[in-house]
């Protein structure tokens, strides 16, 4: 009896083992994955600050990979791009190679998203194959999967939206694109957190968990409200701080009617919502690290609180900086970037309250 029992701890001793290497692969791929999709964001950040979103108006999902060649189909790419209106009111005087300076752009944060996908599905395919992937996280995997052939089909929803009458692309059609784009990474950060090992320390409160989830949520919210800034070309509408062209509340919030559109079209109004957003997450992280100080100090989720709050502080000094400068290029990547950093964190942080995934082999043994 004794030797049986041992032989069976040993293949559970085993069966462990090969449960950590099989999810420590996992987390490698997805920490790549995670990091493209970062990489994805930004180049869509500087697509979108240089106006480079509507140089290519075609979408040819498999085509496309292969950008001109030579002269006659720079003119050809060029000409599309002079039907639309934005080359029509904006750009009229705009040569071939000044409109390369757009299409690269573009073109960039496409082949990326094409190389995400690559770089998703293939290593899904041969970790399901190979078992390497467990159960629980198949279907959560493969629908991420659908959500990135999803969010291609946004992304060009979005740009038809600036191709026969705008010479931008819609506001709204930019925030779902954006936000879709956090749900993809957050999903993918979900899990791999999940894989990862977690520390035994207790929660500070009973309610910490529904708190970090509130944090992380808000994040995402305060991102939507930067997608309408950036859609509107708002933060260019007040670059004084703290107060807004002299005012603590501008008198030309509600202008529009009705007033409930000013929140969505009016540039004032959404540049005013977001620094109230601003001001909100930076209040929640401080309030979330005064508590985990307090109730559990020195555990692994005290610390957490207190990188989740340093990285706000962080993103609010280059919301600020972004406004005054009047929004340079790469003030505004860094901001996007910053946003990016923060949601990921608040993500991570939550998922830490959850725990790690439990292991097959555990459950199969208790039943």
């Amino acid at each position: 009896m004794a030797i049986a029992n041992l032989s069976t701890e040993q293949q559970i001793l085993r069966e462990i083992r090969r449960q950590d290497g099989n999810r420590r692969a996992v987390r490698i791929w997805l920490g790549f994955v995670l990091l493209a999709l970062f990489c994805l964001v930004i180049v869509g950040g500087a697509t979108r600050l240089t106006n480079s979103g509507l140089s290519i108006t075609e979408w040819k999902p498999i085509h496309g990979v292969i950008p001109p060649l030579n002269a006659a189909q720079w003119e050809e790419e060029f000409k599309l791009y002079q039907r639309i209106p934005e080359y029509e009111q904006m750009n009229s005087g705009m040569t071939v190679d000044e409109f390369k300076g757009i299409f690269w752009w573009e073109w960039a944060h496409r082949l990326i998203a094409r190389g995400i996908g690559v770089i998703f599905a293939l290593p899904l395919i041969y970790f399901w194959i190979t078992g390497r992937v467990e159960r629980r996280l198949r279907w959560p995997l493969f629908g991420i999967l659908i959500l990135g052939g999803l969010q291609g089909a946004i992304g060009w929803w979005m740009v038809s939206s600036g191709l026969s009458v705008r010479t931008d692309v819609s506001q709204y059609r930019l925030a779902t694109h954006l936000v879709m784009a956090c749900l993809i990474f957050a999903s993918c950060m979900w899990i791999m957190r999940g894989l990862s090992p977690h520390s035994d320390d207790p929660a500070p409160t009973p309610s910490s968990h529904v708190w970090a989830g509130a944090i992380a949520a808000f994040a995402l919210f305060q991102i939507y409200l930067g997608a309408l800034v950036a859609g509107l070309d708002a933060g260019f509408t007040y670059n004084t701080w703290p107060l807004m062209d002299g005012a603590l509340v501008p008198s030309d919030l509600l202008i529009q009617q009705p007033a409930w559109i000013n929140f969505f079209e009016n540039p004032k109004t959404v540049q005013f919502v977001h620094r109230l957003g601003a001001y909100t997450l930076f209040a929640l992280t401080l309030v979330n690290m005064i508590i985990a100080l307090t109730a559990a100090p020195s555990t692994t989720h005290a610390r957490r609180a207190v990188v989740l709050f340093a990285l706000v502080t962080i993103q609010a000094a280059i919301g600020i900086a972004t406004l005054l400068l009047e929004v340079p290029l790469h003030w505004g990547l860094l901001h996007q970037a910053g946003a990016l950093v923060v949601f990921g964190f608040a993500i991570a942080n939550w998922r830490g309250f959850c725990g790690e995934y439990p292991r097959e082999t555990m459950i199969s043994e208790r039943e």
